[in-house]
């Protein structure tokens, strides 16, 4: 059976060669099945796709595909999926934080009869305090909001089989948010745990505002909770505001000695509701940005050039998209 090992780079330049041995030693130790890497090169700017290159010359498993420019680690991802020839297809990273040698373990679970093997981290080296808190709450915030179950501390390092490949390329959404579109695909689903190390060389490529961005992409994805919540706040908002109504006509006419003072009560309650409001607006935004880039109907990626597939054509097939 054929596996295919899919891979996005950006940067990655003090890493591909270290990566390809490694990914190399493993799959070759693995007799029973066949590899092909599917590596994409998500518009790196340093000399990434030149190693690429060199390694492909070397290695006929490898596959290279080309963004015209950076599209982002999930369209990177997603082009891959959609070029994967493989009987199952494993999803990682090329900065060797995610161990290639913890494929063998995904591969034997699959042969088990599993349909997805997501890797669960238990413990994440190199990583700040800060970052880890984050993940934390991050994680716990969508187990209470989303509508779809997201294994907590999994992210995109993983094998699925065949047919959730099939049903992946199906899929034909803008915002993509691959670590709750599998879980909600569903299939048989099992986890095997491991250690995170630390990146072999280089700096991360996702920032504190990718990061961020990934995550609302993943609320707002699998949840209309946010909304919901935002009912109920502005139902709470207009309640006190009824009842602080009620209390000063009550005050008026039956305490009219009382006399209420104060600026400062005036402007907390102004700023408060301004505050409700503004966050409400701004959480409607969120999800009326997505339908917009929904509609848009722009493609999540384009391919400059494909290197090693037969005939130079990738096995890409983008939805045809409705005018």
């Amino acid at each position: 059976m054929l596996v295919t090992v899919i891979t996005p780079f950006f940067n990655e330049e003090l890493v591909v060669r270290e990566f390809h041995k490694r990914l190399s030693k493993v799959t070759e130790s693995i007799r029973d099945h066949n590899f092909e890497f599917v590596f994409v090169n998500d518009g790196s700017t340093d000399d990434t796709l030149g190693i690429l290159r060199e390694l492909q010359r070397k290695d006929k498993r490898i596959k290279v595909i080309d963004f015209s420019r950076n599209f982002g680690h999930q369209a990177a991802i997603f082009s891959g999926i959609r070029n994967a020839a493989g009987d199952a297809a494993v999803i990682i990273d090329g900065d060797l934080q995610d161990p290639p040698e913890l494929i063998a373990e995904m591969i034997k679970k699959w042969e088990d009869g599993n349909d997805v093997v997501f890797a669960k981290r238990i413990k994440r080296k190199g990583e700040t305090l800060f970052k880890k808190s984050t993940a934390c709450m991050y994680y716990a915030l969508m187990k209470l909001l989303s509508d779809t179950p997201i294994p907590r501390d999994v992210g995109d390092f993983r094998l699925i089989d065949r047919k959730v490949i099939a049903e992946l390329k199906g899929i034909n959404e803008s915002n993509l948010f691959i670590r709750g579109i599998i879980p909600w695909i569903g299939f048989t689903q099992k986890e095997v745990e491991y250690e995170r190390d630390e990146r072999y060389a280089g700096s991360t490529k996702y920032s504190f505002i990718k990061m961020l961005n990934l995550g609302l992409d993943g609320i707002t994805s699998f949840s209309i909770k946010p909304l919901r919540f935002a009912l109920r706040v502005g139902l709470l908002c207009i309640s006190i505001g009824l009842g602080l109504a009620v209390y000063a006509i009550v005050n008026k006419y039956f305490n009219p000695g009382i006399v209420i003072r104060g600026w400062p009560s005036l402007m907390i309650t102004v700023i408060f509701f301004g505050g409700v409001q503004l966050f409400t607006i701004g959480l409607l935004g969120e999800y009326i940005a997505k339908i917009y880039k929904e509609t848009k109907r722009r493609p999540l990626y384009i391919i400059r050039e494909k290197i090693g597939f037969k005939n130079g054509r990738c096995l890409d097939e983008l939805p045809k998209r409705k005018t």
